[in-house]
């Protein structure tokens, strides 16, 4: 029920229900070195697996309130995608969803998300601070890995998961609170992160699995 439109670089997907996914062969992957901004019109309930991979001068992205899910490697590679918003209705973003998306500085992500997908911001290498909302429970594995200048992260109490590898490599990364309703400091959590000079683990906390601050040499 869905139709799309290219005009001057804009694609325009419109209609009513949720987006297909694809495998490298969306209606306008031969196009998609051409696609500057997407805007997705209210009524599309999803945004599909791999639907712009590959758009590498994709800048802009709209997503309307209709949308409740953002599908596998949905924007992986996007280079050229400076700042997305994630609107409320917005409950999960997949795997891999933003990887690689190296021009990203600014992610508001809205207030339904529950999950954070593996590797979803994984490579995000301009992202400066997220805010994550307090109704995200878990959040993936290598989630935000090699996310080079980020500085600040706010985990909200309602974080009960922090997959292996999640800020991995984030070498800017100076200071972190892990929430009380963490029990768990999975492996290689913070490996690399070289300019973190402190954290605070609460009581909640039962164990910390292998690497996870391997290579902090700046811990103090």
């Amino acid at each position: 029920n869905l139709t799309w439109k290219l005009a001057n670089g804009t694609l325009t997907i419109s209609g009513t229900g949720a987006m297909a996914d694809y495998y490298y062969d969306s209606p306008w992957y031969d196009y998609r070195f051409s696609i500057k901004s997407v805007i997705i019109n209210d009524g599309v309930t999803s945004i599909g697996k791999d639907a712009f991979h590959g758009c590498y001068s994709l800048t802009s992205v709209t997503i309307p309130n209709s949308v409740t899910s953002i599908g596998k490697w949905a924007f992986y590679y996007c280079s050229s995608l400076t700042s997305v918003t994630i609107p409320n209705s917005v409950t999960s973003i997949g795997d891999i969803a933003f990887a690689d998306c190296s021009s990203l500085t600014s992610v508001t992500i809205g207030n339904s998300v529950t999950s954070i997908g593996n590797s979803a911001f994984s490579g995000c290498k301009s992202l400066t601070s997220v805010t994550i909302p307090n109704s995200v429970t878990s959040i993936g594995l290598s989630a935000f890995e090699y996310c080079f200048s980020l500085t600040s992260v706010t985990i909200p109490n309602s974080v009960t998961s922090i997959g292996s590898g999640a800020f991995r490599g984030c070498s800017s990364l100076t200071s972190v609170t892990i929430p009380n309703s963490v029990t768990s400091i999975r492996e290689d959590t913070f490996e690399g992160c070289t300019s973190l000079t402190s954290v605070t683990i609460p009581n909640s906390v039962t164990s910390i699995l292998w690497s996870a601050f391997e290579g902090c040499s700046s811990l103090t």
